[in-house]
């Protein structure tokens, strides 16, 4: 399970004494990605991607045996049991902080290896920001989380780089809705 989102829970246990709210996916993105829109379509036209409900690992390694890969039928499965359920409470809880607050800001956190040549020539830094280019978060708060990152030299970082953000970050940052998302 080399590819699954490893140690978040260790990362970002500091989350809540600031009194951020976290939700937390209960399974594998071999189970269903859940930064992937329900119908799949590829967010990097043009270039290689898991999909929604990955045959492959990130080296190309079959997840299934020779037909036994999911069927249509156990991908929509998955779309109600596990997509949907997590993307209605992301939604639901991102109104009730805006609501709260008059604005809401989503950190949309995955971990990756450092090599995946799959998708990207040579090492990774150590946090990959991505914001849509720009239309997922304002960019004066993306200048906020740069000047803080420049006072941790010992963790490289790109910020709107390689990646630019998942189907959490596109679809649910809106900035002129005071609605700002952040993958990472």
């Amino acid at each position: 399970l080399s590819d699954t989102d490893w140690h978040l829970d260790v990362l970002y246990d500091f989350l809540e004494v600031l009194g951020a709210t976290v939700i937390i996916a209960t399974h594998s993105r071999y189970v269903v990605d859940l930064n992937r829109p329900s119908n799949d379509a590829n967010l990097y036209p043009g270039q290689n991607s898991t999909g929604l409900c990955p045959t492959n690992s990130f080296s190309q390694k079959p997840l299934y045996l020779i037909g036994l890969e999911p069927s249509r039928v156990e991908v929509s499965c998955r779309i109600s049991d596990y997509w949907k359920p997590y993307h209605d409470a992301l939604k639901d809880e991102l109104a009730r902080i805006k609501l709260l607050h008059g604005k809401a800001m989503l950190w949309d956190a995955h971990s990756i290896c450092s090599y995946v040549p799959i998708f990207f020539d040579g090492e990774l830094p150590n946090l990959n920001i991505g914001t849509a280019d720009n239309q997922s978060c304002a960019a004066s708060l993306t200048q906020v989380l740069e000047l803080v990152l420049a006072k941790y030299p010992q963790y490289s970082y790109e910020v709107i780089g390689r990646f630019k953000g998942g189907y959490i970050t596109r679809h649910y940052g809106r900035p002129a809705e005071q609605i700002h998302a952040d993958h990472v």
